[in-house]
């Protein structure tokens, strides 16, 4: 496979993700070296870390979009969806976290982008691309077809170009889950006293070994990972993910063949309400907890273990 093989618009939007975070990285490697980590007071998020290189990739974003995009919504995370370009009701939105995890970032250990552009008039995704900073996998995509096919690609930074079309089997117990457990109180703890769950994960196969595994995961690439069937499964069961954390990632996930539910256990579609602006503002707050695995049955097994 190769970048030709996919729409003109995921052409120049993978041109774009690829030049912005070759311009950051050795700006974050940088940042880690020196411990001058640009942190800002973050007024929209509060608790949440923002960085100088959040606000830049925001904007860059938009610019170099617009040499391409007539008009569109932007619904970033640093800003309110606003309307760029001429048009008064652009048919295209675009949906992006600048910088995912920019505490660690700045550290050098992890850093991820998402970018998603949705159809109002289709109701759906028809591109996504979640950047990696740092690791040899360097983009995650999922690109809508003129045929009505979905098709999901990893690709590495010698820009090979894989189909995602194969999410893991596994079952529960040989499982490797991702959950984002990193604050203490808020995150970790309750992950910690799903015992059903964890009792479920660590329980002991056929051949009397304990494969099933925590780890974990980040927004957007957390279901990207299980699209290229790196992890077996990711969950959110606390607080929920945020639009621009969770879509992205959603729709790599759907065009590889894998699936995501809600904790009722209904399936999560792909019309996210982006009707209009008003309606994309409204969606900027909904936060969704999900289950999202490689097969139907490794999420009801996960789900049938959860206790709310």
């Amino acid at each position: 496979m190769s970048k030709n093989e996919i729409p003109e618009l995921a052409k120049n939007v993978v041109d774009v993700v690829r030049d912005l975070l070759a311009d950051l990285r050795p700006k974050l490697v940088n940042a880690a070296l020196t411990g001058r980590r640009a942190e800002n007071e973050n007024l929209r998020h509060k608790g949440d870390f923002l960085s100088d290189y959040d606000l830049l990739m925001h904007d860059r974003y938009k610019e170099r979009l617009s040499e391409f995009m007539p008009s569109f919504i932007y619904a970033s995370e640093e800003s309110d969806p606003q309307v760029v370009g001429s048009e008064d009701e652009p048919t295209l939105c675009v949906l992006v976290d600048p910088l995912d995890t920019s505490e660690l970032a700045v550290r050098a250990l992890l850093g991820y982008t998402h970018i998603m552009v949705y159809s109002l008039p289709l109701k759906r995704p028809i591109l996504s691309v979640v950047g990696d900073i740092f690791h040899t996998v360097q983009l995650y995509v999922a690109a809508h077809y003129e045929d009505g096919t979905d098709r999901a690609f990893a690709v590495t930074a010698d820009d090979k170009w894989h189909l995602l079309e194969s999410p893991s089997q596994a079952p529960l117990n040989q499982a490797l889950v991702t959950n984002y457990l990193m604050r203490p109180e808020e995150r970790f703890l309750p992950l910690a006293e799903q015992y059903q769950f964890m009792a479920a994960l660590g329980a002991e196969g056929a051949d009397g070994k304990r494969k099933g595994r925590i780890g974990q995961g980040h927004g957007s690439v957390c279901l990207a990972h299980v699209a290229a069937g790196f992890t077996d499964a990711t969950i959110e069961i606390q607080k929920g993910f945020a639009a621009w954390d969770f879509l992205p990632g959603h729709f790599i996930l759907h065009a590889a063949g894998g699936v995501a539910i809600d904790l009722d256990g209904e399936s999560i579609g792909l019309d996210y309400g982006f009707n209009s602006l008003p309606e994309i503002s409204k969606a900027m707050d909904v936060k969704r907890m999900f289950i999202a695995a490689g097969t139907r049955a490794l999420a009801d097994e996960i789900r049938a273990t959860l206790t709310r």
